[in-house]
């Protein structure tokens, strides 16, 4: 099937964040660009590396006007475990089922493990960027900052309606 790929919309969805906190990423859009990505596995060395990036990049993120949420099949326990551990500042969703990597086509890397792939959605609901690298964990976070930057420029050249 394959990855959502750029100009596809993305699929809505609600759901229950790790710290219980309802996310509706339609409600989001309304106030931000989100990065969303998908890792195969909470406390794995390639997965810390990847949160702990968007972590460490999460208040240029924020100043930029973007969210950035994970998700990967662990349950809400160990997703909370994870963020306590490595003071995560962003929700993590438990897609126990696989409803929002089949929704957003994340397939399975080599046939086993769940895919690692970021999408970023503009405040329209458009993917912008998707990178898909299951051996890059760190690269995901820069990738998608420079896509957001690059969108808040483009809005900014945007001449105001009247």
């Amino acid at each position: 099937m394959g990855a959502l790929t750029v100009g596809a919309q993305a699929p809505d969805f609600s759901v229950e964040t790790h710290d219980g906190t309802a996310l509706q990423l339609s409600e989001l859009l309304g106030r931000s660009a989100v990065v969303l990505f998908f890792y195969p596995r909470d406390f794995t060395p390639g997965c810390t590396a990847e949160a702990c990036a968007f972590r460490d990049d999460y208040t240029d993120f924020a100043e930029a006007g973007a969210a950035v949420v994970g998700v990967s099949a662990d349950s809400g326990e160990s997703h909370r475990r994870f963020a306590q551990h490595h003071n995560l500042p962003f929700p993590l969703i438990s897609d126990a089922d696989g409803t929002l990597r089949k929704a957003y086509g994340v397939d399975k890397v080599w046939g086993v493990l769940p895919g690692r792939v970021t999408f970023v959605i503009d405040r329209q609901g458009t993917v912008r960027n998707v990178f898909d690298s299951a051996l890059f964990a760190r690269r995901h976070s820069g990738d998608a900052l420079a896509t957001v930057t690059r969108l808040i420029r483009e809005d900014s050249a945007q001449p105001l309606a009247s």
